[in-house]
């Protein structure tokens, strides 16, 4: 950005001739603007003396260049802030406060005696014309009868106010007007001391130690408590005034109910319109404050609320009546409304009760009454025991507790057993049957073996399996559950083929090597028994791992973990009639009350 020049063109024109006849050596040079910027940065440090300008004042070294530095059309010889201060040019000057206007009538010119040219026609003053005349017209005005002629007036002077001065409320005042309000107030003052004085002579003693003689200050306090505004309360006594101030002994507004989802209080106008104990239970007739509303519906507010209520609805109807205009009319269009209708109420009451009966139920106590009072006497001792009466009952349902039919001694559900539910005192699980006692409990236990194999133990699975179906999904077709079954009769034939496959094959390379064919056969059996509870233990272990690692997996992070780190734990490899046992054996079912069953019969 190109710089521009501060210099005037004069002083260059004259600094130029003077660079002329000046030598080279004398001219200004680097060293000189060098010792310029460390005399500034010294003044700016208070090294130096500060610059002062023309009219010998110093110069601040830290304000800024773009202010200290005059324009090049003011010519200046030297440092300079005169073109910051307010120019003489444009200085207005106002009228000042001692300059007033005059006004009324000139009386120190006299009053002429002949009319003047270019004076009033009517009046024959001076300072206006006819048709700005303020008194009487004339029949005949004062310029063709020669006599009666008008003082002149003031003229306004063409005064030059500021800003300040249209809107002075004062400007014109004479105080020497105020000398009649201080003569007046002298006078009476004087008239109050020959009264004290005549007093005192004629022995009537002091008025001002007076207690029955009125004071000064006593009118002054009667004027005060006269004077009192809405919302403040004035002491006489104490010569204070109170404003909206309760007293210190009283509960805060806020401090009632420190729960913050509360009512709600207003710091600025002290003001908590909503019932602070409205959260605790307590109705409004039993805590000492209920909230700012509760106060300005009390009293007459909501009977006047009816009346304007009434109004309304009347007008409505075509009745002329208004709650402000005529007050009178409306209440007793109101009270005769109020008599007919209660006489209405009760006619047809009465009718209906002659009718259809009914007078002995009006007659009963209140519903309060009856359940809330009682001679019943019940004594509890500090741990809530019953000591002395009968506990009262509780009701916890609308069903029949402690109920138990047909000679049981528990309820039906108390037991389980192979999807079903039952008695626990018989092990019936017919529902409304008979209890047969410790001997249906031995029938059901020799019906039932607790020695399952690995052929039963699969079958109770499968068992368990659909009886958890059947709970969860009580809407599922019978289709479904038909379907379900032979997928499983066909595993367990499956199964079934598979294991006499490996008897037989183990069988036959028995009985080359071996004499006896029945120990073989025996033998093969077992072991085949034994690598398939092997396989099931492993695939077990191996679904552990899986399932632990896969955990470990969705804990890192997402950003961390390595490209399709679950491909070996969601395979597309079918699964293997060992791996489906272990996902049997290891799936939890937390709904079953017996889930931990299996476990106790694999101990035994």
């Amino acid at each position: 950005m190109a710089s521009v020049s501060k210099t005037a063109v004069s002083r260059i024109v004259a600094t130029a001739q003077q660079d002329e006849d000046t030598p080279t050596d004398q001219k200004r040079s680097r060293e000189e603007y060098k010792k310029q910027k460390a005399l500034e940065e010294a003044r700016k440090l208070g090294t130096a003396a500060a610059a002062v300008d023309e009219e010998g004042k110093d110069i601040n070294p830290h304000i800024p260049q773009y202010i200290s530095d005059a324009p090049w059309y003011l010519d200046p010889t030297g440092p300079t802030l005169k073109h910051q201060r307010v120019q003489e040019e444009k200085v207005k000057t106002f009228a000042s406060i001692h300059e007033q206007t005059q006004k009324g009538i000139n009386w120190s010119q006299g009053v002429t005696t002949k009319f003047r040219k270019g004076a009033c026609e009517n009046c024959g003053a001076m300072t206006h014309k006819k048709r700005d005349c303020l008194e009487r017209p004339r029949k005949v005005g004062a310029k063709f009868t020669g006599a009666n002629f008008a003082p002149d007036e003031f003229l306004p002077g063409n005064l030059d106010l500021g800003f300040d001065g249209k809107r002075d409320r004062w400007h014109g005042y004479d105080s020497t007007a105020y000398g009649e309000v201080v003569e007046e107030f002298t006078k009476v003052e004087e008239v109050k001391k020959d009264l004290k004085k005549e007093k005192l002579h004629e022995g009537l003693g002091n008025p001002e130690e007076d207690d029955g003689a009125p004071s000064s200050d006593e009118d002054e306090d009667k004027y005060v408590d006269k004077m009192d505004m809405p919302g403040t309360k004035v002491d006489a006594a104490e010569r204070y005034t109170v404003r909206n101030l309760r007293i210190r002994e009283d509960t805060a507004k806020y401090l009632r109910n420190l729960d913050p989802n509360s009512a709600h209080y207003d710091p600025k106008t002290r003001s908590m319109r909503k019932n602070p104990y409205e959260t605790t239970g307590k109705s409004e007739t039993e805590v000492a404050y209920a909230g700012d509303n509760f106060v300005r519906i009390s009293g007459d507010t909501v009977e006047h609320a009816k009346s304007q209520m009434f109004a309304w609805e009347a007008g409505a109807k075509g009745l002329d009546v208004h709650a402000l205009a005529e007050p009178t009319k409306l209440e007793a269009l109101k009270k005769e409304y109020t008599t007919k209708k209660d006489t209405f109420k009760d006619t047809a009451k009465n009718s209906i009760l002659d009718k259809y009966g009914g007078h002995e139920h009006l007659e009963a106590p209140p519903r309060e009454l009856i359940f809330s009072q009682t001679e019943h006497y019940v004594e509890y001792s500090r741990h809530g025991t019953v000591l002395k009466g009968d506990e009262s009952k509780v009701v916890r349902s609308r069903y029949e507790e402690d109920v138990y039919p047909n000679n049981h001694t528990s309820v039906w559900g108390s037991f389980w057993n192979e999807g079903k539910w039952g008695y626990n005192c018989c092990h019936s699980l017919v529902r409304n049957s008979y209890c047969t006692g410790a001997a249906g409990r031995e029938a059901n236990a020799a019906t039932n073996s607790l020695s399952i194999t690995a052929e039963s133990y699969a079958e109770k699975v499968a068992q368990d399996e659909k009886a958890q179906v059947n709970k969860s999904s009580a809407d599922s077709d019978k289709d479904d559950e038909e379907e379900k079954e032979r997928s499983r009769k066909k595993r367990e034939k499956k199964r079934r083929k598979k294991n006499k496959k490996r008897k037989s094959r183990k069988g036959k390379k028995k009985r080359s090597k071996s004499s006896s064919s029945s120990s073989s056969s025996s033998s093969s059996s077992n072991e085949s028994d034994e690598d398939f509870e092997t396989k099931v233990a492993k695939a077990m272990e191996k679904q552990a791992a899986e399932a632990k690692k896969a955990e470990e997996i969705l804990k890192t992070d997402e950003r961390k973990r390595t490209y399709n780190s679950m491909a070996g734990i969601d395979g597309d490899k079918p699964m293997t009639e060992a791996e489906m046992e272990a996902y049997y054996r290891k799936r939890q079912r937390p709904e079953d009350p017996m889930a931990n069953f299996k476990d106790d019969v694999l101990d035994l």
